[in-house]
């Protein structure tokens, strides 16, 4: 009888979403409707957030499972369309909707390393991966590193990776969701994490993938049309085609044009003057012995700020301005490599009904994640303009009310440096996390379109962060505990530790991410440099080379993973300088290193039997589906 709901449910998917699209947009046209009409702006934001949660905990409770295959990889009967879908709102989490963007606006040029690295990675996964793993038949990751290796050794090493890159990735996530809900919702930083923590649990703890997939789908659709809809007005007001992503290049000349007269600018010259005398300050300050230890920690972080406002500032569209080209190759292809390496991307590849709708469906990825990608450029340069347009140059006593509003987030700041009374482009400060959800309020759209950004920002956290918890959850409870520790474990008792570790990575995460230890998109970063070192050499070596080894493996696995890892916390917060690297990019050294290890230590120690290489051989063909029945599903 299940079964026979679970066929109804998928054959009228289309018909079901398509419902579902249709009362969301008239949700929004009747709030914007009740705008005009007075409604206050925090019911709009309740209402939003509200509502948007309730829908996906509605999606969990009605996919909860308690079926082995459904909770793990929903039942491995997701069309690929859908599952492109889900993968679309799994991969655009927190840094894609609210904070690439905003990296665009503060880079330029530099910039476009994310998303060349971001989609550029959907081709290796699609030529190296996605169809052999699901041709393998596993449920998880290290499941795959298991079976292909064999032993505990190269599994448990996955465990560790998956943990560490998922975890690093999931703060972003909760950080997203914490920005979100304290401004729209008016609630403190920590408050705002728990309520959506609460909706992210409700989502995957009953149904697990199951669950996740089909609220995946329900949040991509919300997130693709809030970041669409702003951009497409400011299109319209400001070339009169409502197409951002073939008009923007208008604004980019305005842009261009502006930023040379202010760079030219007395005023802003004797500005940044004015910072460079404080950078020196703080510098003497610092080096005076009476200055407290614990104070020259924020001291060197001031210094740093302001000598970063006294240099003179670089053309938008100037390539290698902000981000030199060994350092934006290098980091273009750490997010290649790392996009590949994911696993709770490459997890939902097992999903799918075949090999042939595995490779069909990391097509329908890569679509569905193109319409967001393609509009960022153009959404962080219609947000420049307003500002270069709209906000420079206003009297300080006149400021629009949308600066203070995130001043209070401590995403917008300025300092009247020459006090003339004016805002000058150098004395105004706004984070990367801050331009896609402001400006709606920056452009002065209706509050109903700020409203409905905010909900696409927490469907795409939400999303990610319901994958990744459902990651590290799986990869302790049916990794960890029923493949090493208890292997006649009952299907409730498992069930039961992944649903409780949900809970508890959950917490963890929510705690972590009070201490707001950097910008949303730099945390993603190095999750991406640890996942392509960790996994992507041990993964494409397990598909392609059959000589590969456990040995290999395990070595491989090792070294990439801690080159990475000691790079990125020394150069981080240490000082350590490799060929001028930056921390973002850390997994260029472990990525090659990972490569060379597994190839070197497997020619050097004995060959895998001769019945598993010609099973890895085999994967490698398109028919058939090996080591589907490896579960016993």
């Amino acid at each position: 009888m299940a079964k026979q709901r679970s066929s109804s449910f998928v054959d009228n998917l289309g018909r079901i979403y398509g419902m579902y699209t249709g009362v969301f947009i008239g949700f929004v046209i009747i709030l914007g409707i009740a705008e005009t009409m007075g409604m206050p702006k925090i019911w709009i934001g309740y209402l939003f957030m509200g509502l948007t949660i309730a829908v996906y905990a509605g999606i969990g409770i009605m996919s909860r499972t308690a079926r082995i295959s459904e909770y793990y990889v929903a039942g491995r009967a997701v069309p690929p369309v859908f599952n492109g879908m889900a993968t679309g709102s799994d991969w655009m989490s927190a840094a894609s909707f609210i904070g690439m963007a905003g990296t665009i606006y503060g880079l330029g040029y530099d910039g476009l390393a994310y998303i060349m690295g971001w989609t550029g990675g959907y081709v290796l996964l699609a030529v190296f991966l996605g169809p052999y793993l699901r041709k393998f038949g596993q449920y998880t990751i290290p499941d795959f590193l298991g079976a292909r290796y064999g032993g505990h050794e190269t599994r448990l090493i996955g465990v560790i990776a998956a943990i560490t890159a998922s975890f690093t990735y999931l703060i972003a996530q909760v950080t997203g969701v914490g920005i979100i809900m304290s401004r729209f919702l008016g609630t403190e930083f920590a408050t705002g994490i728990i309520v959506g923590l609460l909706g992210i649990l409700v989502c995957s703890m009953l149904g697990g993938m199951k669950a996740v997939t089909w609220t995946q789908v329900a949040q991509y659709l919300i997130l693709i049309i809030a970041y669409l809809v702003p951009v497409t007005v400011m299109s319209y007001k400001h070339t009169g085609v409502p197409v951002s992503e073939i008009m923007y290049g208008q604004v980019l000349q305005k842009i261009d044009a502006k930023e040379k007269e202010i760079i030219a600018s007395p005023v802003e010259q004797e500005i940044r003057e004015r910072y460079a005398a404080e950078a020196r300050s703080l510098e003497a300050k610092i080096a005076d012995p009476a200055t407290p230890a614990g104070e020259r920690a924020a001291l060197g972080e001031a210094k740093k700020a302001a000598a970063a406002k006294a240099a003179t500032p670089k053309p938008y569209l100037q390539p290698f301005a902000r981000m030199d080209k060994k350092n934006m190759l290098a980091l273009t292809f750490c997010l290649m490599v790392g996009t590949a390496g994911l696993p709770h991307i490459l997890m939902r590849y097992y999903t799918v009904p075949s090999v042939k709708d595995a490779r069909s469906s990391v097509g329908w990825s890569l679509f569905f994640i193109f319409l967001l990608y393609f509009t960022a450029p153009a959404y962080a340069a219609f947000a420049r303009w307003e500002v270069l347009s709209s906000v420079i140059g206003t009297k300080i006593a006149e400021l629009p009310a949308w600066m203070t509003n995130w001043a209070r987030v401590g995403l917008v700041s300025w300092k009247d440096m020459n006090l003339d009374g004016i805002l000058q482009f150098t004395e105004l400060t706004i984070g990367a996390d801050a331009i896609v959800l402001a400006t709606p309020e920056i452009a002065g759209l209706p509050y109903v379109i700020s409203g409905l950004v905010a909900a696409g920002g927490l469907a795409a956290a939400l999303s990610t962060a319901d994958g990744l918890l459902l990651t590290i959850s799986n990869a302790l409870s049916h990794d960890l505990y029923y493949k090493m520790i208890d292997s006649n474990a009952s299907i409730l008792r498992r069930l039961t530790i992944s649903r409780t570790l949900l809970v508890v990575t959950a917490a963890i995460a929510a705690y972590v991410a009070t201490f707001k230890l950097t910008i949303i998109v730099e945390l993603v970063a190095w999750a991406f440099s640890i996942a392509a070192a960790s996994f992507f050499p041990a993964l494409v070596m397990g598909v392609w080379d059959k000589r590969a080894n456990k040995a290999g493996a395990v070595s491989g696995m090792l070294v990439g993973f801690g080159a990475t890892l000691f790079y990125m916390i020394g150069s981080r917060f240490f000082g350590l300088d490799w060929w001028g690297i930056k921390t973002i990019a850390s997994g260029v050294f472990g990525i090659p290193l990972g490569f060379a290890t597994i190839f070197v230590v497997s020619r050097l120690t004995a060959p895998p039997s001769q019945e598993l290489q010609d099973f890895v051989e085999s994967v490698r063909y398109p028919r058939g589906a090996a080591g589907a029945s490896s579960h016993g599903e």
